[in-house]
């Protein structure tokens, strides 16, 4: 995983994951998901200065979590594959949106300031 390149850039992706947390998924129900597995994520800021990131996100059951300690991320892929996320980290929280399909996904990010905003494109590493 790539470090994150600024304080306000994992707010960002804290934002992006949080947002997942909110649609209904697989997970709720105990069953496995189309999206489940490891995914490389890429953020790009459009509005404001908060920089560029990588980060990796494991999907499991439908629900988006980190893959390691350095931020928090909570959401949920519908069985459809639209993604809502929320990241927080370093005293600040991002949320996202947007869809994944088999191999790829994409969508936009905001801070809960509103200071920054942006896209989002990810694409699948591994499918467990």
């Amino acid at each position: 995983m790539t470090k994150f390149l600024r304080t306000s850039s994992a707010v960002a992706l804290a934002i992006l994951l949080g947002t997942m947390a909110t649609l209904p998924s697989e997970a709720a129900r105990g069953g496995r998901n189309a999206y489940d597995g490891l995914w490389n994520v890429s953020i790009r800021t459009q509005y404001g200065s908060c920089g560029a990131l990588s980060y990796s996100l494991r999907i499991a059951g439908g629900r988006a979590m980190p893959v390691d300690q350095s931020y928090q991320a909570y959401g949920v892929v519908s069985p459809g594959g639209a993604i809502r996320v929320t990241v927080s980290g370093g005293g600040q929280s991002a949320s996202g949106s947007g869809h994944l399909s088999s191999r790829s996904g994409g969508g936009r990010w905001r801070i809960a300031s509103g200071e920054c905003a942006g896209t989002w494109a990810a694409g699948r590493v591994s499918f467990h």
